[in-house]
């Protein structure tokens, strides 16, 4: 049922058209996205921050450490950057078959504001289900983003309401908690999952 709603909602976002990309392209690459931080993210064995996942868990960067890592930050109210990179990240996890399962991919929100456990668990059935959906206080929210040079901020909406730009694009990390690459918003299949096999036969190295 939740992979039907996942294929449903891929192509709702497929359906956005142009409007969707010039909308993304004005938070990612546009005027619109927040200044890049320019520096490489820490090791997680260097992060410190605890978050909670969309089943109630406690997480943090520990939770990571063992197995290689996509990480992801957004919101759930993103009308466009995040449901496509989620779709995105679900079809190379699809691509990878059975060795998905030898990953960690967490959607980390910026927005705790609106974004609940309850919020989340219920945002992340829509796509592939080894996406796990991270939220926490404010000030964990931001110690995360930190550690992994990602920035946000939070933009007023003329409705009285708001939303977040942020930094587009997924960390790819190694079993060892080390920093391998990013994937960037729009970057083919054809790219992507190569840069995750690389993080996989650093896993394989560790191991032997």
């Amino acid at each position: 049922m939740r992979r039907r709603k996942f294929l449903g909602y891929a192509g709702a976002v497929t359906a956005a058209g142009g409007l969707t990309l010039f909308a993304g392209w004005w938070r990612v690459d546009g005027p619109g996205a927040p200044a890049p931080s320019g520096a490489r993210p820490l090791p997680l064995t260097k992060m410190e921050f605890k978050l909670t996942d969309h089943e109630g868990r406690t997480v943090g960067p520990e939770t990571l450490i063992g197995k290689p890592t996509l990480a992801f930050f957004g919101f759930t109210f993103c009308p466009d950057v995040c449901p496509t990179t989620l779709s995105d990240i679900s079809g190379w996890l699809d691509a990878l078959g059975e060795d998905a399962e030898r990953l960690n991919v967490v959607f980390i929100t910026v927005d705790p504001e609106r974004d609940t456990a309850e919020i989340m668990e219920d945002y992340v059935a829509y796509f592939h289900p080894a996406i796990r959906g991270w939220t926490g206080p404010e000030n964990q929210i931001a110690r995360a983003a930190e550690g992994f040079r990602a920035t946000y901020e939070k933009v007023p909406a003329e409705n009285g309401g708001y939303t977040m730009n942020h930094t587009a694009s997924v960390f790819l990390f190694d079993a060892a908690g080390d920093f391998v690459s990013t994937i960037d918003y729009h970057e083919p299949r054809e790219f992507a999952v190569p840069k995750i096999r690389r993080a996989m036969k650093e896993e394989t190295k560790e191991a032997t």
